[in-house]
């Protein structure tokens, strides 16, 4: 049985995921009062994406945060969506956001990561449809 599991999977396609990220983006605080971390979910394909599915948790050796599960139903071509806060202190942990979605009726998923201490001002750059620098999860 195991061995039939095997081989079944290696015969499924599963396309590489392009032009979607997740963004780590440093902002001003609304009232003016300091800066925060916010995370993004961006499509820059020249298609929307249907039924987006994103999971994510932070994690360390001794450290584990709840599971934030959030669905989005439509994600226009070339726009993004806010995801979540990142306070300073999950910063420390492996940051991992799980996302699936549909594309031409395709189920495409990937998993992007922002390791421990990566997010932060030093690794600042441009990042795609966003005015503000961040750090794309690999």
């Amino acid at each position: 049985m195991f061995k039939i599991q095997i081989e079944l999977k290696k015969d499924i396609h599963f396309p590489e995921v392009k032009g979607v990220y997740i963004a780590a983006v440093k902002e001003e605080i609304k009232d003016g009062d300091g800066t925060e971390w916010s995370v993004y979910l961006i499509n820059n394909q020249s298609l929307g994406i249907e039924t987006v599915i994103i999971v994510s948790e932070g994690f360390s050796k001794k450290d584990k945060t709840s599971t934030l599960r959030k669905t989005i139903p439509f994600l226009p071509e070339k726009s993004y969506a806010k995801l979540e806060l990142l306070p300073e202190e999950l910063l420390k942990l492996t940051n991992q956001y799980k996302v699936s979605f549909f594309l031409n009726n395709q189920l495409l998923d990937k998993t992007y990561t922002f390791k421990n201490h990566t997010i932060k001002d030093s690794a600042l750059t441009e990042i795609p449809l966003l005015p503000h620098k961040g750090i794309l999860a690999q």
